[in-house]
């Protein structure tokens, strides 16, 4: 009986866990009108260009709903969504890497970094993909990552 309460305890731990862990990724996640990347294909910007997505080929990942522009991407990100899914709950990483909180993307400004999906704000003047550029993206990323995992501490 006390190991069936052990596993019984250690089951709705874990549970509540990962549905916290769900609820802080909606939390954190850039959503405008409800969707990833303001409704492009994840998977599109991987073939060099950003396209809009569809509402007939929708797909919920971890409470998070995005758009495809084809059934053929739908299926891509299904059987790899880490691999599709833009870095930093899809907010500027430019941003990030200079210390700043959550800013808002443009969602055909973005650059593939280590076969991963990072966006950026751009808007007449600025363009901060074109800052981004001037550094390594490497130490870049270091100091985003930083920032972006303090949002889960």
């Amino acid at each position: 009986m006390k190991l069936f309460l052990l596993y019984l305890g250690f089951f709705l731990t874990s549970f509540s866990l990962s549905a916290e862990t769900e609820q802080q990724r909606i939390t954190h996640y850039n959503l405008k009108s409800g969707l990833a990347i303001q409704g492009y294909d994840p998977v599109s910007y991987f073939s060099g260009k950003a396209k809009k997505g569809s509402s007939k080929n929708s797909y919920q990942h971890h409470g998070v709903t995005y758009h495809f522009s084809s059934p053929e991407n739908l299926t891509l990100f299904k059987n790899k969504p880490a691999q599709y899914e833009p870095q930093y709950g899809g907010w500027c990483a430019y941003a990030f890497a200079i210390g700043k909180d959550k800013v808002k993307i443009n969602p055909k400004s973005y650059k593939i970094i280590n076969n991963k999906l990072y966006l950026f704000y751009h808007t007449f003047p600025t363009n901060t993909l074109k800052r981004w550029n001037k550094q390594e993206d490497a130490e870049q990323l270091q100091k985003a990552d930083q920032v972006w995992e303090s949002f889960f501490k």
